[in-house]
């Protein structure tokens, strides 16, 4: 658990240094170069998934609360929506007129139907570590950046393109989600 749980943090902690210690990120990056900064970046992050990774895979599930059933299909239904704003983070969407953070917020929906559905230590370490950190992350960028200045309104058709490439998504992920999660998606 303690691997697990060292990931999520890793991993939170190196998401939070550009929005909560701009000085930090500042300093680093004047010493090793803009590059030199993304690669530090890069691998640490690496390092927290592999973590993350091992740490879930080695630990036994004890579970700390029952799941409840009737709320197994509205958390498919908040994975997809999850889902949807990880597509529309990188690309023009009207939902941006809405969600100012749209990945961040997926993760936020991602990670509490997680939570919603699976009631084990490492399920509440993983999930609730990760929807934490979205939303201490949302609060900090919401801070450093000030006003929203929201994004022009794109036409429909890249809405229609991105739930077509939602749903591809999702198709991907519940084909490898055993292989990924050990755990087969069902409905």
């Amino acid at each position: 658990m303690t691997l697990l749980l060292l990931g999520v943090v890793l991993f939170a902690a190196v998401h939070l240094v550009p929005s909560l210690l701009p000085a930090l990120k500042a300093n680093v990056q004047a010493k090793a170069t803009e590059n030199g900064y993304k690669g530090i970046f890069s691998l640490l992050l690496l390092a927290a998934l592999a973590m993350i990774i091992l740490g879930w895979r080695s630990v036994q599930p004890q579970y700390l609360y029952a799941p409840v059933a009737m709320l197994h299909t509205p958390a498919v239904a908040l994975i997809m929506a999850a889902l949807l704003l990880f597509v529309v983070s990188n690309r023009p969407s009207r939902i941006k007129q809405f969600v100012r953070h749209p990945q961040l917020t997926g993760v936020a929906l991602w990670a509490f139907a997680h939570l919603l559905i699976n009631g084990d230590n490492r399920s509440l370490v993983l999930f609730g570590g990760l929807l934490l950190w979205a939303v201490v992350e949302i609060v900090a960028i919401n801070r450093r950046d000030g006003v929203w200045i929201k994004a022009p309104v794109p036409a429909w058709t890249s809405d229609v393109i991105n739930v077509l490439v939602t749903a591809a998504v999702v198709a991907v992920l519940v084909m490898a989600h055993p292989w990924l999660a050990g755990v087969p998606v069902y409905w």
